[in-house]
């Protein structure tokens, strides 16, 4: 059996290579303990941190569709607020043509009447433009920041305004301002500027072809209440499964990357004993060689 030949300078480089090593995990020891991190780069477990990453992918898309549906539902709220609003002034509008269309009116109650109509008109063309991130709510894809003009013309862009609040999930969140007010000589404004017109007039007749629209007004809206409810409840059901699953990734994140603190901690112990053995053993096998006798 032959044995290889050890000398001193092997048995120097190795010892020297050995006490490296060992001087490196306890680098990368400490710097889990400072850092709190068990990967702080590709290198120390590829199979970790490319799970990792992945993680973190999901965990951005999971977080995105969070504030989607948190910009969605907002938008959807102040809809909601508006149309409320416009139905309650449809409803005076309402009384006020009944209360003209009575015989008992004056001249003057009946111009008085007129004047609240017109204001109302005014008050709800003011609602319809209501605007969302300087965006009409009602005004569709424009990049205008009206939907209607003065005289009640729609001046908007029809189209669905959508916000994704999960993957392949994506929620319209606008209400079409042209098919509930109409535009121009048939809108609702229009409309309410003939009622004015009728109850100045005392004309029965057009004071009751304006308090049907008026009702064919709010049947509109209501109906709308009731579709912006239930797509506000569907994105906020997106909103809380999106946050739950925020809480999941980070957890899952934190579980690929941080480091237990007490398991750091007695790491970094471990390798301090095991660098400190290293040491002495290179500094037995690191002795004066025979040139150091023949100087």
């Amino acid at each position: 059996m032959s044995i290889g030949r050890v000398t001193h300078g092997s048995m120097t480089q190795s010892s020297l290579a050995n006490l490296q090593a060992s001087l490196g995990r306890l680098a990368q020891s400490q710097e889990q303990l400072t850092t709190g991190k068990r990967i702080n780069r590709a290198s120390d477990d590829p199979t970790d941190a490319a799970r990792a990453m992945r993680t973190r992918s999901a965990l951005a898309d999971q977080e995105q569709y969070a504030r989607n549906g948190q910009d969605g539902a907002t938008w959807m709220n102040l809809t909601d607020s508006r149309l409320q609003s416009m139905n309650s002034s449809l409803l005076r509008v309402r009384e006020i043509g009944l209360i003209g269309g009575t015989d008992t009116n004056t001249g003057t109650a009946r111009e008085a009447l007129a004047v609240e109509v017109e204001q109302l008109r005014d008050k709800l063309l003011t609602e319809a433009n209501a605007t969302y991130l300087g965006r009409p709510i009602f005004g569709g894809i424009t990049a205008g920041d009206k939907a209607f003009a003065d005289d009640g013309t729609f001046i908007g862009t029809t189209g669905a305004v959508q916000r994704t609040v999960a993957d392949g999930v994506d929620v319209t969140i606008n209400s079409d301002g042209a098919a509930l007010f109409g535009s121009g000589a048939t809108s609702m404004f229009a409309e309410l500027d003939a009622l004015a017109n009728a109850i100045r007039a005392g004309d029965k007749t057009a004071i009751q072809a304006g308090i049907d629209q008026v009702d064919a007004r709010k049947g509109k809206i209501i109906d709308e209440l009731s579709s912006v409810g239930t797509r506000t409840n569907r994105v906020e059901s997106a909103i809380d499964a999106a946050k739950d699953s925020v809480l999941s990734l980070n957890s899952n994140v934190s579980e690929l990357e941080n480091v237990e603190l007490a398991e750091a901690m007695m790491q970094v112990q471990m390798h301090q004993v095991s660098y400190q053995a290293a040491l002495a053993a290179t500094s037995k096998v690191i002795q004066p060689s025979l040139m150091d006798f023949l100087r």
